[in-house]
C-alpha cells in the first residue's frame, strides 16, 4: 500500500450533517481496502474562481494508505457524486 492524500470540495448548499455523511462515505470507501490516517474537514471557504457558478465550498483533506484499486474506485465515486465540485488525489511522497 502507498500513501495518498485527497482534497475535495463539497457544494456550499449541502447541509452540515450531509457534509459529515459524505466524509464518512468516502472514508468508508477508503477503509474497504486501505487505511485512513488523518481526516481534516477544513470548513467552508471561498473558492479562488467560480466553479459551476459557485463561489464557496466545504474543503476536506484526507491522508490515507491504499492500493491503486481503492484509489481508482474512490476517484470514480467522487466523479459521479453530485455534491462534489472538485477532487484531487495525489501520491504523498513525504
Amino acid at each position: 500500500m502507498r500513501k495518498y492524500e485527497v482534497m475535495y470540495i463539497i457544494r456550499p448548499d449541502v447541509e452540515q450533517e450531509n457534509v459529515q455523511a459524505l466524509v464518512d462515505k468516502f472514508n468508508g470507501i477508503i477503509s474497504n481496502g486501505g487505511e485512513v490516517t488523518k481526516t481534516d474537514v477544513i470548513g467552508k471557504r471561498r473558492l479562488a474562481y467560480e466553479i459551476n457558478k459557485l463561489r464557496d465550498g466545504y474543503f476536506v483533506l484526507v491522508h490515507f494508505n491504499a492500493t491503486t484499486e481503492v484509489v481508482n474506485e474512490l476517484d470514480r465515486i467522487m466523479k459521479i457524486s453530485d455534491e462534489v465540485i472538485r477532487t484531487l488525489i495525489v501520491r504523498d511522497v513525504a
